[in-house]
């Protein structure tokens, strides 16, 4: 039995958490249990959050100029996200006067920056040595095993810092990239009797009170914490224990006191030669670090992530024990399955490879273009093929969050490259925080041309991830270009989704699954925005797109025809089979309406779409046959029918006889043709 829980929640800082102020994740009114939470885990925070300021206060107040540049970086942060977070966890004045407050803290910080110094002095001066005697390309692969090994050697900041820097091509070039991804999972652990006693110290009671076994090795060690295999006591199950670094928390908060120093100084120059606020990169990473500290954010990421896939039966998340966690200590099921590393157990275990992949990639575009929380360290660790065909995840200390500003301006990013509109793919970059406002744009819109139609020329065969973001990455070297950490863990999250594909499956086709799922959405989701990107999908220079209509109907077919048979629905005594939600065929009948709807309210619609049917001075009556032979089987006509019987009663009430006149003369012109169409 290949049964591993491999953990890396600690691996790189987690995103926007629930007391942020997000838009519903969801299209209609009712708001997410994750949004709920939020309100009643603000409200709880207003006391504890006046605590810190009076403590803070009677520190000292900070110098204006550093409070004006600290508040103008986090609002900058802010607005990128599209949220407002009233009570934080960080914020560089916070930092500091924790900092400060301790005994023989100028000592302390003294020493640690001679420590720091030092060694980060020596490397980039081996670095420079190497440049300068012409040698610095061939000991490319030396000196980034050297900077992990300096990074571990400095602490729990610095290897967090170093995994950060393995998602940031706009900082750090490849080579080093690969080797810092190492620090994901090889960190050396801290001993038992040390875990042991902080377990005990969180359950206020003896370990074996509570459980009956625990492994006397860590099953998985990383920058923050280690993890363990036990058995409760009570009820024999198995679960995952995750305790946290002893005195971690003061070590965390005088290095960033120090990041942050450090960035103050090198701000100006970051700006000129790399075209990025430093201040602002060290604050994204503060804010995530001090909140990733506590393991109580980490049980609300697993209800969340429970709460948005409880009716689905292709995705296993654990359960969370919330009695036994605490702060520095996550009691969770134990996930008995195969690592994603071992692809030859999988096959050997009469799992279904390729179903299995499928309903990855779905469950995966679901967290990012659904629910707006997605799993940000998706490795092949942290995923499991569970024997029965699905998919399990582990390590939610590292998800992000998708405000529904940026997940709108991410499809509108999409809709742009269907439409080849490259000047409002580059302004998308701006609303999205890649470019500070106010960037000129224009030298960018060639190289998005050149990017996007030499990947996107070569087909849904031939397209990946890697290639674009390879030549992504050139253009963020040639460009000020800064990408904020939520979208590098996008962009981490959809690679290394697709290298466990290949990995599985070498000639697995991750668009070929991808695609069709975003065809279905923009086909089937009642949110207003998706239906008017819909539309402009369907129109480019004010002609419709015939033949792309039939082809996202043919792809979302596709794609509820793949989940309907695929082997893990099979699954039996998981969850309770009558609360599945499983689409057996694409029902477009509230689509159809609301296009009925939209057709006699909108007399801008209304006139493009009469244009469509007569365009290039014919009737498109087969295109509009070909289009109702596919979706005649998909929509209920008879709903459908009485919504065209009411639009037409409110085009009668607010439109004059001219316009409805044409839409008889239209019909009475196209009538020879319905017995083309069998159910017409």
């Amino acid at each position: 039995m290949d049964s591993i829980y491999a953990s890396s929640s600690y691996t790189v800082p987690n995103l926007l958490r629930r007391e942020t102020l997000l838009l519903p994740r969801t299209s209609n009114s009712i708001p997410s249990p994750s949004l709920r939470r939020a309100k009643k885990l603000r409200r709880a925070r207003v006391s504890s959050s006046a605590a810190t300021g009076s403590g803070a206060a009677s520190n000292g107040a900070v110098s204006r100029a550093l409070q004006g540049a600290s508040n103008t970086a986090l609002e900058q942060l802010d607005i990128e996200r599209g949220v407002c977070i009233p009570f934080r966890k960080y914020s560089p004045e916070l930092v500091r006067n924790k900092v400060l407050e301790s005994r023989g803290a100028i000592l302390s910080l003294m020493l640690r920056g001679v420590e720091i110094v030092w060694n980060l002095g020596l490397y980039w001066s081996n670095l420079g040595y190497d440049f300068l005697v012409g040698r610095d390309e061939e000991v490319v692969p030396y000196r980034a095993r050297q900077l992990r090994n300096l990074l571990c050697d400095l602490g729990p900041s610095f290897i967090k810092a170093g995994q950060v820097l393995a998602n940031r091509p706009d900082i750090i070039r490849e080579d080093y990239m690969n080797e810092l991804c190492i620090l994901q999972d090889d960190v050396p652990s801290f001993p038992n009797q040390i875990a042991f006693r902080i377990i005990e110290e969180e359950l206020g009671q003896p370990l074996e009170a509570v459980f009956s076994r625990i492994s006397s090795e860590t099953i998985a060690a990383a920058s923050l914490g280690q993890v363990y295999r036990a058995t409760l006591r009570a009820t024999g199950e198995d679960v995952a224990i995750k305790v946290q670094r002893p005195g971690i928390e003061p070590i965390i908060y005088r290095d960033l006191f120090l990041f942050r120093t450090l960035a103050s100084f090198l701000n100006g120059i970051s700006m000129q030669k790399l075209g990025c606020n430093a201040e602002l990169i060290v604050d994204e990473f503060g804010e995530k670090l001090l909140e990733e500290l506590d393991y109580t954010l980490e049980a609300r990421n697993l209800e969340d992530f429970l709460e948005n896939f409880k009716n689905d039966p292709t995705v296993k998340i654990p359960q969370v024990y919330k009695q036994f966690s605490g702060s520095r200590v996550l009691v969770m099921e134990w996930i008995d399955g195969i690592r994603c590393t071992n692809p030859q157990a999988i096959k050997e275990a009469g799992i279904d490879v390729g179903g299995f992949l499928t309903i990855g990639v779905s469950a995966a575009l679901r967290q990012l273009l659904e629910f707006g929380l997605f799993h940000g360290d998706p490795h092949p660790g942290n995923i499991f093929a569970m024997r029965d065909g699905r998919i399990a995840y582990v390590d939610f200390g590292n998800v992000a969050v998708l405000s529904q500003q940026n997940k709108q301006i991410l499809i509108d990013a999409v809709v742009h490259a269907v439409n080849e509109d490259y000047a409002e793919m580059a302004n998308d970059f701006t609303r999205l925080g890649f470019l500070s406002p106010g960037t000129d744009v224009t030298p960018i819109i060639p190289a998005l041309e050149a990017i996007w139609q030499n990947s996107a020329g070569k087909g849904l065969s031939d397209f990946n991830f890697r290639s674009v973001t390879g030549k992504f990455n050139q253009l963020v070297y040639n460009y000020p270009i800064r990408i904020p950490e939520r979208f590098s863990l996008v962009i981490r999250s959809l690679l290394t989704q697709e290298g466990i594909c290949f990995t599985l499956k070498p000639d697995f086709k991750f668009l070929e699954v991808a695609y069709p799922y975003v065809a279905k959405r923009l086909l089937t989701d009642p949110n207003p925005a998706l239906r008017e990107r819909l539309i402009q999908v369907l129109f480019k220079d004010g002609l419709f797109q015939w033949k792309r209509l039939e082809n996202l109907i043919v792809l979302a077919k596709e794609n509820v025809a793949k989940m309907s048979s695929n082997p893990a629905l099979q699954v039996k005594n998981t969850q309770s089979q009558r609360d599945w939600k499983v689409e057996r065929k694409l029902d477009l009948t509230d689509t159809i309406k609301d296009g009925a709807r939209l057709f006699f309210v909108d007399e801008g619609i209304r006139r493009q779409l009469l244009l469509a049917l007569t365009e290039d001075s014919r009737l498109h009556i087969e295109e509009l046959v070909d289009v109702y032979r596919l979706v005649e089987d998909q929509i209920d006509i008879p709903s459908v029918a009485v919504e065209v019987a009411r639009g037409k009663v409110l085009v009668k009430r607010e439109y004059d006889f001219v316009q409805l006149d044409y839409i008889i003369f239209l019909t009475l012109k196209i009538s020879p043709f319905f017995h083309l169409v069998p159910h017409f």
